[in-house]
C-alpha cells in the first residue's frame, strides 16, 4: 500500500513546527550550525506561495517533504543504486553508505527534494520509518499544531481528501501527495 502525504492548505499557518520537529527527530543541525550562507540539509520545507493580483490576492504556505513517488525519477538516475522504493509501503529510502554525492538525483527529482549535508551524500525525508514502523505517524505530522498535515495509505488519503475537494499532485514521477485548498 503506497504511503503519502496529504496538506491542506486552508489551515497551514506557516509556523514551521512541522520543519523543526523533521529536524529534531531526525538530528538535522539547524540552519545556525550549517555552512554560513545556508540552511543546511531541509528534509521538510515551509514555502510561500503568493497568486492573483489584489483585491483576489492569495498567499499560502505549503510543507513540502519527499513525494514518495510512485516512480521516483532519483532512483532511476542513481549510478550508485542508493535509493530505493520499498515493495510494501512506497516509502523512498536512500542508503547514505553507497551514496556518492554526485547529485544526480538532484537534477533528476522535479521537486528539488535532495538534500546534503556535510559528509556531501544525499539525504531526505524517509518518511520517520522507524516510527512508522512503531505504528506512530510521521514527527512532522504529529507535530503540526493546526492539523494542515496527514500521511496514510493514498487509499486512506483519498477519501480525507474526496470530504475537501482535494486534488492530487500530479506529474511524470507520480508523486504521493494529495493537495487542499
Amino acid at each position: 500500500m503506497q504511503r503519502g502525504f496529504y496538506i491542506d492548505l486552508t489551515v497551514c499557518m506557516g509556523c514551521y513546527t512541522c520543519t523543526a520537529a523533521c529536524k529534531n527527530w531526525n538530528h538535522i543541525p539547524p540552519a545556525a550550525t550549517a555552512e554560513p550562507g545556508t540552511q543546511g540539509p531541509r528534509w521538510r520545507r515551509v514555502t510561500t506561495v503568493e497568486s492573483g493580483a489584489w483585491p483576489d490576492a492569495r498567499i499560502v504556505s505549503v510543507s513540502l517533504s519527499c513525494m514518495h513517488c510512485g516512480k521516483p525519477a532519483c532512483i532511476q538516475v542513481c549510478p550508485a543504486n542508493a535509493i530505493r522504493k520499498r515493495a510494501g509501503d512506497g516509502i523512498v529510502i536512500v542508503d547514505r553508505d553507497r551514496c556518492i554525492g554526485c547529485h544526480a538525483c538532484a537534477s533528476a527529482c522535479p521537486f528539488g527534494v535532495p538534500q546534503y549535508g556535510e559528509d556531501g551524500t544525499m539525504q531526505k525525508c524517509n518518511y520517520c520509518l522507524d516510527r512508522v514502523e512503531k505504528g506512530q505517524q510521521p514527527a512532522c505530522v504529529e507535530s503540526c499544531p493546526p492539523k494542515a498535515l496527514r500521511a496514510g495509505t493514498m487509499e486512506e488519503l483519498s477519501e480525507l481528501a474526496a470530504k475537501k475537494a482535494a486534488r492530487r499532485l500530479v506529474a511524470a514521477s507520480d508523486p504521493s501527495v494529495w493537495i487542499a485548498g
